[in-house]
């Protein structure tokens, strides 16, 4: 007999208390999508919500680390991070995606991945020159001098999204004021009933 077919019918989401989702934030490199799921993930844990960062950054250093940054490749970067996501929210998790994914096509095609009600894009703006005055990591510098190709904003295309569900505008807005304004707007999608 099937184990799992004497397990009582309990979804991962009444398991777990709340229901899952996707947090996918979108954005310039430099425009604060990592510092605010960040600081996301830590007051949503705090409430009690299991959450899992997906960083770009980092899974370009293991699950996507055979990819450049060809189109061809930019585009299999964000359908396996999307993929990712999708399994985890599956076991009921409240995934934080946070990464450039600077074509409408990939961001749409995780969006099609989950329920609607379960995804939530958030384009992360803020305008190329304050990206490269705060150039965290020296790529935009890199991206100048020729030294980095295909660096989205410099020599690649980020296509906006035309229509995100929530804008966080980090260059007029603190990063605690972006994160209350989101944690608002997973309230009203019903994704987490914050306090």
């Amino acid at each position: 007999m099937n184990a799992l077919a004497e397990l009582p019918a309990v979804t991962h989401e009444q398991l777990k208390g709340h229901k899952a989702g996707i947090v996918w934030l979108t954005g310039l490199s430099g425009a604060g999508k990592s510092t605010i799921a960040c600081e996301l993930e830590l007051r949503l844990r705090r409430a009690g919500v299991h959450t899992c960062v997906l960083d770009g950054d980092k899974l370009r250093h293991g699950l996507n680390a055979d990819l450049g940054y060809s189109p061809q490749d930019r585009a299999c970067n964000v359908q396996r991070t999307a993929h990712v996501a999708q399994l985890m929210a599956d076991a009921g998790l409240l995934v934080i995606v946070a990464m450039i994914s600077p074509y409408n096509e990939g961001r749409l095609y995780a969006r099609s991945l989950v329920p609607s009600d379960q995804f939530l894009e958030v384009f992360v703006h803020a305008p190329l020159a304050v990206c490269e005055q705060r150039d965290p990591k020296g790529m935009y510098r890199q991206a100048r001098l020729g030294l980095l190709p295909n660096f989205t904003g410099i020599d690649s295309a980020y296509e906006t999204p035309t229509q995100p569900d929530l804008v966080l505008n980090t260059a007029e807005t603190t990063v605690a004021a972006c994160v209350q304004t989101l944690k608002m707007r997973l309230q009203q999608q019903g994704i987490w009933n914050c306090a």
